[in-house]
């Protein structure tokens, strides 16, 4: 499979799953984030160990209702750049009937992505940069106009190719992305959505 249709499946899989999530809860809230390791770690951080990391942040989501309790879906993509080391970008899917302040909720998993990692994490809260299309923080279910510069700036960034960690990989289970899986489907109940 070329780097093309990698990135085209990713894209196209993860648009059907935030529809799918879409039609599940009438907002979203969209965290993005990005995850990495503070000098000197993030020379020597393996991505096992940053894959442990955030499996560990994924798995403890339970026990930290006051960060993830109304989480729906996640997306991270794994990175490796000389200057930056293994860095993860995420977005953080969030029932937006439930969860409103979209930069204090990616202040509030960086601080933990810090906690995890023992002091070597550090975070970058997407939400306090200005952007001139901005398709994260809240999304409501019929704005179509902010689900495609979703579709179109934030997700298809998160599913390109470059920057891949192919050569990193010491363990074939290790992937460079991830997603949440797709919500069951259900029978109909209340009002239909316009």
């Amino acid at each position: 499979m070329s780097h093309n249709k990698k990135s085209d499946k990713r894209l196209n899989s993860t648009k059907e799953y935030v529809d799918a999530l879409s039609q599940k809860h009438s907002k979203l809230n969209i965290i993005r984030i990005d995850l990495s390791y503070d000098k000197p770690h993030s020379q020597t951080t393996t991505l096992g160990e940053a894959n442990n990391d955030f499996n560990h942040m994924l798995n403890n989501a339970r026990s930290k209702p006051s960060i993830f309790k109304h989480k729906v879906g996640y997306v991270s993509k794994r990175e490796y750049t000389e200057d930056k080391g293994i860095h993860l970008h995420a977005m953080f899917i969030f029932d937006g009937q439930k969860v409103q302040k979209d930069a204090f909720k990616a202040d509030q998993i960086g601080k933990y992505w810090e906690e995890i990692t023992e002091g070597k994490g550090s975070y970058h809260n997407c939400h306090r940069n200005k952007y001139e299309h901005n398709g994260i923080g809240m999304l409501e279910h019929n704005d179509s106009d902010k689900r495609k510069i979703l579709y179109d700036k934030v997700i298809s960034y998160l599913c390109k190719d470059e920057q891949d960690i192919e050569a990193m990989k010491n363990n074939p289970k290790d992937r460079a992305f991830t997603r949440g899986s797709l919500p069951k489907k259900e029978g109909k109940k209340g009002r239909p959505r316009s």
